[in-house]
């Protein structure tokens, strides 16, 4: 399957009539080679870049989103395109790192994008988007959660997805009120996300009168944490509050409970993934995570599961349809517009303030985050995610159902 250059899911869906069939096949013909497939070649398509890991550690989470966007650009060229066009898909491997995220984003800028959506590590997402900024085009980022990333004053910079000084208090809110603990260890992976999280979330607690006992990095790619969570299991905390990836996460949860540590384990956003299943098995059972809604757990977003899984044999993680909603609220734009211009594009993205995302509606403030950003927190239960509790409009912690 090539992922460099198409706008359409690995199968494609059943139609009832036989045009559309005709249509869907000829959708698959261009996944393959656009090229052969009239109309989807020699600038009669839409270019919109999508960076993401598709090697390293997160190549699964990169994988995820692209399939996400595949599946809103197929849903969108099938209704005819946007502006007499199709959506054609440019990937491109960031690998998580921030050298190879500036060759991902020139590459994407000489292929001749017109807007950008996607990203996931924060430290790529940085220099990608200083690069896209440079050339004027607007990037909707889908998982990327550093608040620098909307703070550096650029006008063509989106998110579908909240901010780290959002989610920090909310995790310490969650510590403090709903598990009533009295003791915190606090672990990052010295990556920008991770360490923007965790410091966010150590303000937070500090504020709420709650003894940070530990507050350090570990260095991502280690087989042996036994180091660091011996110290840690030495100063008692009630919990412990992992902010870096999914990788790491399993393997660090998996060690705790081998060593007989039994407090609370908590991941952010970036352990969402049920890869953490994989790596941590039967320790994984009991952790949770503070993230924004998952897709099975979102009342708008159950045919996208289900056509998600129909098409890829697997249901999505957690940012593919946050992903699918930046797609499609960067084609709605494009057609706002009436214009594929990036200078045009961002203008109509900054008009939006109430797309019918399937993650729920969607403005942007003038800083171009979200306007209404929701977390939540879930558990690992028979290797299973679950809805946990969320806050209710008064603050209150309420179980989810």
């Amino acid at each position: 399957m090539n992922l460099q250059n198409n706008g359409t899911p690995d199968a494609p869906r059943q139609r009832g009539t036989l045009h559309a069939t005709l249509g869907a096949a000829l959708f698959a013909l261009a996944a393959l080679a656009p090229g052969l497939v009239p109309g989807l070649a020699y600038g009669q398509t839409i270019k919109i870049g999508v960076p993401v890991p598709l090697s390293g550690s997160s190549a699964a989470a990169g994988t995820d989103i692209v399939n996400g966007a595949k599946l809103a650009a197929a849903k969108i060229n099938a209704a005819g395109g946007v502006l007499g066009k199709q959506i054609e898909l440019v990937p491109e491997d960031d690998a998580c790192d921030a050298q190879t995220a500036v060759q991902a984003a020139q590459k994407l800028v000489d292929a001749g994008v017109v807007a950008v959506a996607g990203g996931y590590c924060s430290s790529a997402a940085l220099p990608e988007l200083t690069a896209f900024h440079r050339a004027g085009i607007p990037y909707v980022l889908d998982a990327s959660t550093n608040p620098k990333l909307t703070e550096m004053g650029y006008d063509t910079v989106f998110r579908t997805i909240g901010r780290d000084d959002q989610q920090g208090p909310f995790a310490a809110s969650f510590m403090k009120n709903a598990l009533n603990v009295k003791r915190v260890a606090v672990i990052d992976d010295n990556t920008t996300y991770s360490k923007g999280l965790a410091q966010n979330t150590v303000e937070a607690l500090k504020k709420m009168g709650v003894d940070v006992v530990y507050a350090d990095s570990i260095t991502p790619g280690q087989m042996d944490y036994s180091p660091t969570l011996t110290k840690v299991s030495s100063l008692k905390p009630d919990v412990i509050y992992y902010t870096g990836y999914f990788s790491e996460a399993g393997l660090l949860v998996k060690e705790a409970r081998q060593v007989g540590l039994k407090m609370t384990f908590m991941g952010g956003d970036a352990t969402n993934d049920p890869t953490l299943m994989k790596t941590a098995g039967p320790a994984a059972d009991g952790m949770i995570i503070t993230t924004s809604p998952l897709a099975q757990f979102l009342s708008g977003a159950h045919d996208y599961v289900d056509q998600y899984t129909k098409t890829y044999g697997q249901g999505p993680g957690p940012y593919s349809v946050y992903e699918y909603d930046a797609v499609g609220v960067t084609a709605k734009a494009i057609a706002d517009a009436k214009s594929t211009k990036p200078a045009d594009i961002a203008a109509a993205l900054h008009k939006i303030t109430n797309y019918p995302g399937l993650t729920g509606q969607i403005g942007f403030n003038p800083k171009g985050d979200r306007s209404r950003a929701v977390y939540i927190t879930i558990i690992v239960r028979n290797d299973q995610f679950e809805p946990y509790q969320r806050q209710d409009a008064s603050g209150k912690w309420v179980a989810m159902k």
